[in-house]
């Protein structure tokens, strides 16, 4: 069962990165619409390209099972991170349980 943990840390990991990086293209939208953020400036636009490919992809398949638009507002981010919550618990769970 020891065997399990390193396996189940790295999992972990990988889940806490990709919800910071929802968060983080969260936070950067909301700059962007605000006018905190001039979206063409050359950094921010690479930084939304990047982060977009990571994510979109998931934000679809959850918009092809849910339609997550509400008065103009997708609420596939708020998905994504209330779904990798739950599997940082559980991954958190297992560990305790493997190893003790």
């Amino acid at each position: 069962m020891i065997i399990l943990d390193p396996f189940l840390e790295v999992l972990g990991l990988i889940v806490d990165i990709y919800f910071k990086i929802v968060v983080v293209q969260v936070v950067l939208f909301w700059l962007i619409h605000f006018k905190v953020l001039v979206p063409s400036n050359k950094y921010a636009q690479k930084t939304v390209e990047l982060l977009d490919k990571a994510t979109v992809p998931v934000y679809d398949k959850i918009k092809s099972k849910i339609p997550t638009v509400f008065s103009g507002i997708d609420f596939a981010p708020f998905g994504v991170l209330l779904v990798l919550y739950f599997i940082s618990r559980l991954i958190a769970n297992l560990r305790i349980l493997i190893v003790g």
